[in-house]
């Protein structure tokens, strides 16, 4: 499966393992609830999708990349205890408890969630000494005499030996007491993530094009050359940051990521296509309106590849500012939700400064405690600082103003959400101005060809954009996609009454 199904089947295990009866016992035995064992190509997000679910789930997360351990941090170290059995003391070993153990308690006694997911990646790369050990968890559950507590997942990914020489094979004893999943990577999946995560315009639009080369692994005389997801994800992050610095990308930073020479020199090409494209059909002044009647005719003359380049820069554009106002939307919502706690609070008396002090830290821990338990993506904490960021200034402006009565507080406070609430709009109205804009440019230059119907589709699949027209809305968009479905309706009818027409023949034959 890919790593969207696989995902989406760790967290109905998850749901299962934790469902309770109604004497509060698990429903699946904790004896019965097997571990989870992931296994697929390096770099297609196994990783990733942990903290996702733990996230979404509202579970603690524990990983750890089993490599780096040895038998005694994963185990823990021995000591001797006395005991007596039958009137008589011995001697024994014992051991100290498992890092990975402690880790897990901790993780409990710094966030108060009592269930989770234990996540060990590499799992069937750990060395001689420490494999018995790994296997005797998996099946057992213990680490020595220590065990994990209930309400645990155990997760473990490892990758198939074709990518790792120091790969061990599990034994049946073992692969009986799992539940193995085998992922494979997936370019659609993975481009919906793309555009989630807002990757960089090229990288998403080269893969488009060459779909090929999204994850490849191949053996040469060195040693083995690949390009894989975490490659290109990598290397989006790089470029977005580079442009900002305005340092240019060489082939042989593309190379330091991409570690298959052809597929990195391919797409330094196209990069170079990319910048070039962005100048010469001058992007920015068609989302403005502003277009040339020759730019126009060029990319109605261009090849497809081009166009659909250039379709990728408009999109990635789009995007961007959609992005922002979807951001500033749940920002502004976050702040209604506090100053209506603050309203309420202000009702039962107190000093107005203190009251939003109280909030502020009241997030602050929340945000602490999300972050201790890996339930929050990198967005996700941006959102809550930029709310403690505002509350901590309607504080500051409160205290400095000696602001101590109740409605003037409020009325202080309110106007100063007012100013969120402007940007709100504001960046709303540009995103709705550069979509109609790119629309209008794509009809003069394409008419009703194929080229809408993919930007059409592309805005669709779009987290940032489909959120922006289902939130705002855009006529043309709504005016196109309707003549999409419509096609697609009259497609589906057509293929139906010549199914039936072919039945039917069959019948009388």
């Amino acid at each position: 499966m890919n790593i969207k199904q696989a995902k989406q089947e760790i967290t109905n295990t998850l749901r299962a393992y934790l469902a309770k009866d109604a004497l509060g016992n698990y429903r699946i035995p904790p004896v019965r609830q097997r571990p989870v064992l992931l296994m697929g190509p390096p770099g297609v997000g196994k990783t990733q999708i942990m903290e996702q679910i733990a996230a979404e789930t509202g579970v603690g997360l524990v990983a750890y990349t089993i490599t780096h351990h040895t038998r005694q941090s994963a185990v823990g170290l021995p000591f001797i205890e006395k005991r007596t059995y039958g009137g008589e003391t011995v001697s024994i070993t014992e051991y100290t408890m498992s890092e990975i153990l402690a880790s897990v308690y901790g993780l409990m006694e710094k966030t108060g969630l009592k269930e989770g997911i234990l996540f060990l990646d590499e799992i069937n790369c750990v060395s001689e000494t420490l494999a018995p050990m790994m296997l005797q968890f998996l099946q057992c559950k213990t680490f020595g005499n220590q065990r994990l507590p209930e309400g645990w997942l155990i997760a473990a990914a490892g990758n198939p030996p074709e990518y790792n020489r120091s790969v061990r094979e599990f034994d049946v004893v073992t692969l009986d007491r799992v539940k193995r999943i085998d992922v494979s990577e997936d370019f659609g999946v993975w481009k919906e993530y793309a555009r989630r995560k807002g990757l960089h315009g090229a990288v998403v639009s080269y893969l488009d094009i060459k779909k090929e080369n999204f994850y490849r692994v191949e053996t040469a005389q060195d040693g083995l050359q690949f390009a894989t997801a975490r490659g290109w994800e990598d290397l989006s992050e790089l470029l977005c940051v580079y442009e900002e610095l305005e340092i240019p990308a060489s082939r042989e930073v593309i190379g330091q990521y991409i570690q298959l020479p052809r597929i990195a020199r391919d797409f330094a090409n196209y990069l170079e296509l990319y910048n070039k494209y962005r100048k010469i059909y001058h992007v920015d002044e068609i989302l403005q309106g502003t277009w040339r009647p020759v730019t126009v005719s060029e990319l109605r003359a261009a090849p497809f590849d081009e166009k659909l380049s250039v379709m990728g820069l408009l999109l990635s554009r789009l995007s961007e500012a959609a992005r922002e106002a979807r951001r500033q939307d749940a920002l502004t919502e976050a702040l209604h939700g506090a100053l209506t706690d603050f309203r309420t609070l202000l009702e039962t008396g107190g000093v107005p400064a203190e009251i939003l002090e109280s909030l502020v830290r009241r997030r602050r821990e929340t945000l602490k405690r999300a972050k201790d338990a890996g339930q929050l993506d990198k967005e996700q904490q941006n959102l809550v600082q930029l709310e403690v960021n505002a509350l901590e200034d309607y504080r500051k402006s409160l205290a400095q103003a000696s602001v101590i009565a109740s409605g003037e507080a409020m009325d202080a406070v309110r106007e100063r959400f007012g100013g969120e609430v402007a940007r709100r709009k504001a960046l709303a109205e540009e995103a709705g101005r550069l979509m109609d804009n790119a629309f209008r440019f794509l009809e003069t230059t394409f008419g009703q060809g194929q080229e809408l119907v993919i930007f059409v589709t592309e805005i669709t699949a779009g987290y940032d954009t489909s959120w922006y027209v289902e939130t705002f809305g855009c006529d043309a968009y709504f005016r196109h996609n309707r003549e999409l479905l419509f096609d697609d309706t009259r497609h589906r009818i057509r293929e139906e009454i010549a199914a039936a027409k072919a039945a039917e023949e069959d019948t009388h034959e």
